[in-house]
């Protein structure tokens, strides 16, 4: 089983958790971990069995143009004290998606959102999963978040429960061990 964590961050934490998730992934096959952004992201994707694909959430869904602009702002703005990941703005993964050409067969979805009630945040991981599906992906497990706090750090623990969901990830797919 070869598989492909795709992501796009704007922060770092959807980075974080895109290599927490790899690592989980790791002993049941070959793992990739690519940015929308980098250079053949996308022939990578297209020749795995498994995609895994994870964004963070921006208005209640996937980034678009103008929000991906609006972390630059917030980059830029002193008393938040973020700095952008060298390939953000960028493609987002909406765009990103759209411009395959073929999907893998399996598929799993992750964000990385606002630690307040879904309902409020939204959630990229549905988004990805629903147009992974309509491109002929099946979603081998539950679509998930991982939760970042107001300041724009990841929560306590959720690289290690992204490791774990990577894991159970794995064993969803029914691969063997290394190999």
């Amino acid at each position: 089983m070869t598989a492909v964590v795709v992501f796009e961050s704007m922060f770092g934490n959807t980075r974080q958790v895109a290599s927490a998730i790899a690592e989980g992934l790791a002993s049941y096959g070959p793992v990739l971990t690519v940015n929308v952004n980098d250079a053949g992201a996308k022939d990578a994707a297209e020749s795995a069995n498994l995609l895994v694909v994870g964004g963070p959430t921006h208005v209640h869904g996937l980034s678009r143009p103008v929000s991906r602009e609006e972390a630059r702002s917030w980059a830029n703005d002193p008393t938040k004290g973020l700095s952008l990941e060298p390939a953000a703005p960028g493609t987002g993964v909406r765009e990103w998606i759209d411009s395959l050409e073929t999907v893998p067969a399996l598929c799993a979805a992750f964000d990385t959102r606002a630690d307040i009630a879904r309902i409020l945040a939204g959630a990229a991981s549905s988004h990805i999963e629903r147009e992974l599906k309509k491109r002929g992906s099946r979603a081998v497990f539950p679509a998930a978040s991982f939760l970042v706090s107001k300041e724009t750090v990841l929560d306590e623990g959720e690289l290690t429960r992204a490791r774990a969901w990577g894991a159970s990830i794995g064993e969803a797919t029914g691969a063997s061990a290394r190999g």
